[in-house]
């Protein structure tokens, strides 16, 4: 297989063969005929979840809009679509989606099945805005998943288990304007009585830390404009001061790649994601890790951290802190509990960080802290798995879906089906 690298090129593919189908019929044929498949979205993904040894299937021809249902606010669109196409698209057409992950390169399924997410204390994660989805199962036929049907809390964060995702359906809202203010400095300890204030002071908080001291480098806070709102900044954020230029939010980094900063107001899709769909996203070669913790324990788990930042930090990039509210989807690290996540950006030096994130999880234990599906961890499957409640409920629907283990891999027979 070619070009059987991940995006970060921290991980190697091991299929036979990837297959880029053109039709329905043709995912349905493939499908149908193979021992193992799983599908591949954009690469995003840092380790095996997306990989096994026969074929991997790209849906990336398999991209339009279906329908844009006006009345009922819903789109329906080929699981092939990237978020940037999407939400162009939604725009122009006077309609938006709830919120964004930092990247708007990765596809709308792909972060679906994973409960990849944004952030703001009332936003859930991605996945929370799916109506049905259409799947060809094991057999090559089509089921769907709908809200009218049981199953949809356990299959829409299905981490690629269940079958090829070819159709999701998202509820929309009208399309509106953002601004985004970037502020310097502001100091751990100010989450000790300010927490709730200062992650609910906007739409959407985000707080980056390179762990060299116990300050974070900047508060990213990204407001929904509207008409009774006035859109002026303070010079002061809880001690933190206001940026005089744009940042981007790896120390060093020119700010040219990231969403407009500086108060100036645009689209919603323009302004949600970190950084721009015409620009390399991020920091380039890079590893991730990320872990969601219960809300009410973020400042000690920070804390917790920040006894271990000279660990940390030699290694880093950077880390940002978000908030997600709880939902009802069964594998989602948000499941029945507010979150806050606390995302490693590393440089690309596995063995380094392989070191490192036995001692984060081990501070983060007490916490009952929660793995993101596609990204580095180290937490062994018997630490894991009872921190998913509805764990055997999915492994039950898994083998219902697919008694054979056609799009079972490694990754999830270890993490969720081995007892």
């Amino acid at each position: 297989m070619k070009n059987s690298w991940n995006w970060a090129g921290n991980y190697k593919y091991s299929a036979s063969e990837l297959y880029i189908p053109t039709s329905l019929e043709q995912v349905q044929e493939v499908v149908a005929r193979s021992k193992q498949i799983k599908v591949l979205g954009t690469r995003h993904s840092f380790n095996s979840i997306a990989d096994c040894t026969e074929i991997l299937l790209s849906l990336q021809n398999l991209n339009r809009v279906v329908a844009l249902d006006t009345v009922e606010n819903k789109v329906t669109v080929e699981a092939g679509i990237r978020y940037g196409e999407l939400c162009e698209y939604l725009h122009n057409h006077g309609y938006g989606l709830h919120n964004l992950a930092s990247l708007p390169h990765i596809t709308v399924a792909g972060a679906c099945a994973t409960a990849t997410h944004g952030s703001g204390d009332r936003n859930g994660n991605l996945a929370t805005v799916v109506d049905s989805m259409e799947i060809v199962q094991a057999n090559g036929d089509m089921a769907v998943y709908s809200r009218e049907q049981q199953d949809l809390a356990g299959s829409i964060v299905g981490l690629g288990g269940l079958g090829v995702v070819t159709k999701i359906t998202l509820d929309v809202i009208p399309t509106f304007q953002m601004s985004q203010y970037v502020y310097d400095n502001l100091s751990l300890m100010q989450l000790s009585e300010h927490f709730d204030d200062i992650f609910s002071s906007a739409y959407s908080v985000s707080l980056f830390t390179d762990w060299k001291n116990a300050n974070f480098n900047q508060v990213w806070l990204k407001r929904k404009l509207t008409d009774q709102v006035s859109d002026q900044a303070a010079p002061e954020f809880f001690g933190a001061q206001l940026a005089i230029s744009s940042r981007h939010p790896v120390p060093g980094h020119t700010a040219e790649n990231c969403s407009e900063q500086m108060g100036v107001a645009g689209p919603w899709h323009e302004r949600l994601p970190h950084f721009r769909m015409d620009f390399t996203p991020s920091a380039g070669e890079e590893l991730q890790s990320e872990y969601f913790v219960p809300r009410q324990d973020a400042y000690q788990a920070l804390n917790a951290l920040n006894g271990i930042r000279e660990h940390i930090s030699p290694h880093l990039y950077v880390s940002e802190v978000r908030t997600i509210a709880k939902d009802n989807l069964w594998m989602s690290p948000n499941y029945n509990q507010d979150s806050v996540a606390i995302h490693f950006t590393w440089k690309p030096n596995w063995e380094a960080v392989k070191q490192v994130l036995p001692m984060i999880e081990k501070q983060l234990a007490p916490f009952r802290a929660r793995p993101h599906w596609g990204k580095l961890f180290t937490m062994q499957p018997a630490q894991l798995r009872p921190l998913y409640e509805k764990l055997p409920d999915f492994r039950e629907l898994l083998l219902h879906c697919d008694p054979h283990g056609k799009f079972r891999n490694d990754f999830l027979n270890t993490y969720l089906m081995e007892k």
